[in-house]
């Protein structure tokens, strides 16, 4: 049966996801960094972006599927599901999540800013610890979701490199 790492790196289905997913990463970083003119190695990891890296996972594992055992294949059919489902969330849940995070972080850190700017009155009670909002307080991440473009950018990607890699005996 051989070691649990030999078996997960001998699956072809694993692989193709893998290389598509760290392939949309890389991508996705040096965008960010030609955008911005600096290296932002948290897009390395985050979500969100161009292009959208768990559609080019789901669409490369789903095509090859479809090359391993057939387009008429039960296991073409789940994987296409899943790929559908993974996409739809990216462009619609995650993303109105990450629209809600811009909308509050706006309304926070204003917040802060109007206490910072704010002139005490000498009859202000004083607060006992820190008051919500104070500056230290965590940004939520915007970055969540995918516009259509970037799902679908991640689906060519994940489409180009199923087709590229072979599968085993092939």
């Amino acid at each position: 049966m051989g070691t649990f790492w030999s078996v997960i790196t001998s699956n072809y289905i694993i692989n193709v996801g893998v290389v598509s997913w760290f392939s949309a990463q890389v991508i996705k970083t040096i965008l960010t960094f030609f955008r911005f003119r600096e290296l932002r190695m948290e897009r390395m990891f985050g979500a969100g972006g161009m292009p959208s890296s768990h559609s080019a996972l789901v669409c490369s594992m789903t095509l090859a599927m479809a090359k391993l055992v057939g387009f008429g294949s039960p296991l073409f059919g789940v994987t296409f599901a899943f790929a559908m489902v993974v996409m739809y969330d990216a462009m619609g849940v995650r993303r109105a999540a990450g629209e809600q995070a811009k909308v509050l972080n706006k309304i926070i850190f204003s917040r802060v800013f109007d206490m910072l700017n704010q002139e005490i009155d000498e009859n202000y009670p004083p607060q006992e610890g820190k008051p919500e909002g104070s500056p230290d307080q965590k940004e939520l991440k915007e970055y969540l979701g995918h516009t259509p473009l970037e799902v679908v950018g991640g689906m060519l990607l994940g489409i180009l490199i199923a087709s590229i890699m072979s599968p085993p005996g092939h």
